[in-house]
């Protein structure tokens, strides 16, 4: 299957499990299992949402125990917090101040999760095989942060 399809397949069945769900916490659940089971050769997928303008706390998440709380700017998910641009590394040792939640990952996708201007969160996927990743993952999984920005973000 090609990579848009797998992506647009992804999208669609992400709104249909969430579709009726007001529940932000099992909405994130479920899409984070969905995508965890659908992509290959990856080791951890999941959210980290802003807990402050500052900081991102660990969220609904497939695959090993992981950092609790980042720092808007500081590894890959605080840089794509605090940008509010995907961020695709195809060797996560060669970026500054990548903090290594797992020392098995070698590659990584950030698709921030923006709501009315503001970071609300970051979908985050590791690999651990060094560039896993491409424009084309860069674009779906952003695509389903953007369908993620339309959840229940109401606290």
């Amino acid at each position: 299957m090609m990579k848009a399809q797998l992506y647009s397949d992804l999208l669609r069945q992400a709104q249909a499990i969430t579709e009726g769900e007001s529940n932000l916490i099992a909405n994130l659940s479920n899409i984070s299992a969905l995508l965890y089971d659908a992509i290959d050769d990856i080791n951890w997928l999941g959210f980290y949402l802003a807990d402050s303008n500052e900081e991102l706390v660990l969220g609904p998440f497939q695959g090993k125990v992981a950092c609790v709380r980042i720092p808007f700017g500081k590894g890959v998910c605080g840089v794509g917090a605090k940008t509010q641009q995907t961020q695709c590394v195809k060797n996560v040792h060669e970026f500054e101040g990548h903090i290594a939640c797992d020392s098995a990952s070698n590659s990584e996708i950030v698709a921030p999760i923006v709501v009315n201007g503001k970071t609300v969160a970051v979908l985050d996927i590791d690999s651990p095989s060094i560039g896993r990743f491409d424009h084309e993952d860069a674009a779906g999984f952003q695509k389903i942060a953007d369908f993620c920005s339309n959840l229940n973000w109401q606290k």
